[in-house]
């Protein structure tokens, strides 16, 4: 009587212990698929406004992706577009997201005054005229090199993008390099 029991005790063990395994699989299929289809890099080419043309000539793909995903994702169009939306895109009014392709990036935002500087890339390639190594040490610290020194960026949220890994902050980089170059934004604005 005791041998039966313990036989159906292991065979019930063993049943839960494959379908626990069967969820388990299930789940990490599942997750797979969202890790996918969630990738920041795909992601990132997806957010790239239509009407900017990337220029991926001698760039990592990888990072490109990556830093549209930061870039378009971290309030920096907000600022450094101005103004953010083509008419007719702006999604605060009710109307379908567009953003301003012509202005892309071009500076223009103004907090008194301060205004938001053009981050395109200048005619040597490099976003806001800085190297990657400046870029990084102004996002890192709000100290652009080519100010005063002991002179802080004002309004940039440098402290939140300083905390940002080395990978992210060269992939920002990155994408900026492979953004259209605009001259600075002929109309400032609030």
């Amino acid at each position: 009587m005791n041998k039966p029991s313990k036989t159906r005790r292991r065979a019930w063990t063993v049943a839960a212990m494959l379908a626990s395994a069967a969820v388990s699989v299930a789940a990490a299929a599942s997750l797979r698929d969202l890790i996918d289809s969630e990738n920041p890099v795909k992601r990132g080419y997806a957010l790239v406004p239509p009407g900017v043309v990337l220029n991926l000539q001698g760039k990592d793909h990888l990072l490109v992706g990556l830093g549209s995903y930061i870039v378009n994702t971290s309030g920096c169009v907000d600022c450094h577009s101005y103004p953010t939306y083509s008419p007719g895109g702006d999604p605060f009014k009710g109307e379908p997201e567009r953003l301003n392709a012509e202005e892309y990036l071009s500076g223009g935002r103004q907090f008194g005054p301060i205004t938001a500087a053009n981050i395109t890339p200048d005619n040597a390639g490099k976003p806001a005229g800085l190297t990657r190594a400046e870029f990084i040490q102004l996002l890192r610290t709000g100290h652009n090199p080519k100010d005063p020194p002991g002179t802080i960026v004002q309004v940039m949220p440098w402290p939140v993008f300083g905390k940002k890994t080395e990978l992210e902050l060269i992939a920002m980089y990155e994408y900026l390099r492979a953004i259209p170059s605009l001259p600075d934004n002929t109309h400032p604005g609030p």
